[in-house]
């Protein structure tokens, strides 16, 4: 998420009640997840095992709950709770807007674009040319669709990411900032679900199409022409290169990457990441021919078992 204007490290310090290490008129230019960092960026760091990575990353700004020392040209911003403090900066820089009315005076929608009734259009969405949008669609603030985008009924774009810290009195929620980009050419099926990015954003490949009650979870990046099934749903923080082709119900876990052009069968569970240009069964899933060949092996296994037993009682 980018700032308004770039704020100093001083200042940030002041806003949320913390100290500060390194210099004053130090600049913070946007808050990101440590997958999304770039410089200007400040990250939140809350445990030790995450140290290094946080503070070696790309971001020049760090929220962390112990003192060390920063790396040159970096900023620490000292918090006894940095998730907490994380959500507060969210709040500041980008409070959820309310909307009454079904289609928000700030959108903007392209030449051609039809809008079926009952949808809700939110603020500062950006709908482009000649795109369908059906009955009881959601499309969230700031939303970006391309041109030729076809959205079927029940679609829900840009809910919150599912994204939870536990503590002893229950679940904290790491509050959503970020967005969903739809590019051109887009189908969405029926009761398709695109949470937004959590700085940033959730984005689906020109070309791609999803068939019904397909879920896509926050900061996934979705290649071009790619073609999922069915009840297929994939994690937050997922990479699924060009033209992938996952059919009915496979689930995808959050962090992998799906190169491009792999064929994953129904109801396959992906666990790592996929080379691409080749077709992937099972769960986990693997190369088919390797689980075909594993499957058929199972089935001679009884007779195995049974041809061993006898020779064991034979002797």
């Amino acid at each position: 998420m980018r700032l308004p204007r770039a704020h100093t490290l001083q200042e940030v310090a002041a806003l949320l009640n913390c100290e500060f290490l390194g210099t004053p008129d130090h600049e913070i230019r946007g808050i990101n997840e440590i997958h999304m960092v770039e410089p200007g960026d400040l990250v939140f760091v809350d445990h030790p095992k995450y140290y290094k990575k946080a503070l070696n990353s790309a971001a020049t700004t760090i929220l962390i709950n112990k003192k060390v020392e920063a790396p040159k040209g970096k900023g620490l911003l000292v918090s006894a709770d940095p998730f907490r403090d994380f959500n507060r900066l969210t709040r500041h820089f980008k409070p959820f807007r309310e909307s009454n009315t079904a289609i928000s005076a700030t959108a903007s929608i392209g030449e051609g674009t039809q809008i079926q009734p009952n949808c809700f259009i939110g603020n500062h969405v950006v709908i482009g040319k000649n795109c369908l949008i059906h009955s009881n669609v959601s499309i969230y603030d700031h939303t970006v669709i391309g041109d030729n985008v076809t959205i079927h009924a029940n679609c829900v774009l840009g809910a919150d990411a599912f994204y939870y810290k536990r503590r002893p009195e229950g679940y904290d929620k790491l509050l959503s900032s970020g967005h969903v980009v739809i590019e051109d050419h887009v189908d969405l099926g029926a009761s398709c679900t695109i949470d937004r990015g959590v700085t940033s954003a959730t984005r689906i490949g020109a070309g791609s199409k999803l068939d019904n009650h397909v879920h896509i979870g926050h900061d996934t990046q979705i290649g071009k022409h790619c073609l999922f099934a069915a009840g297929v749903g994939i994690a937050g923080c997922a990479v699924v290169e060009d033209e992938v082709t996952l059919w009915g119900q496979v689930g995808v876990t959050s962090g992998v990457t799906i190169g491009q052009k792999a064929v994953v069968s129904a109801q396959s569970g992906v666990s790592k990441s996929l080379a691409g240009g080749r077709a992937y069964f099972g769960s986990p899933a693997e190369e088919a021919r390797k689980k075909y060949r594993e499957m058929a092996s199972l089935r001679i296994l009884p007779s195995l078992i049974e041809r061993t037993d006898f020779t064991e009682r034979e002797e």
